[in-house]
């Protein structure tokens, strides 16, 4: 599994380490059955604490998107995928939110808005 973790980033790293798998899992690149690797390696690999890592992958559990077997690893569970796209739709939905709210205040008109979206979205 490749990740790449920003140390400068504001998001904390459990966090990038989440959003990182779950969108692996929304991809399909993983999927139901497979196991992520261990605490320890996936620590080493990124240079980081492993408690970093461990606090992403209970978090992930306590979402139900990965399953942990002690002593054998740590799995990805048959989540729904929609909840996945939903969560992720709410983050844009947010974020869009603020951009909006910020074009807004700086006296842009709704169809500038909308005109800047179709530019950005062009093929």
């Amino acid at each position: 599994m490749h990740m790449i973790i920003q140390t400068s980033s504001m998001i904390p790293i459990y966090e990038q380490i989440m959003e990182q798998i779950k969108k692996d899992i929304a991809s399909g690149a993983l999927k139901p059955g497979d196991s992520l690797p261990s605490v320890r390696q996936l620590a080493a690999d990124l240079k980081i604490s492993a408690l970093t890592v461990k606090k992403a992958y209970d978090r992930l559990e306590a979402e139900g998107f990965t399953s942990t077997v002690h002593g054998k690893g740590t799995y990805v569970t048959g989540t729904n995928l929609e909840m996945i796209r939903e969560e992720q739709r709410r983050v844009v939905e947010h974020d869009m939110e603020a951009v909006v709210q910020k074009a807004l205040a700086c006296g842009m008109t709704k169809q500038e808005i909308r005109d800047i979206l179709d530019l950005l979205t062009e093929d």
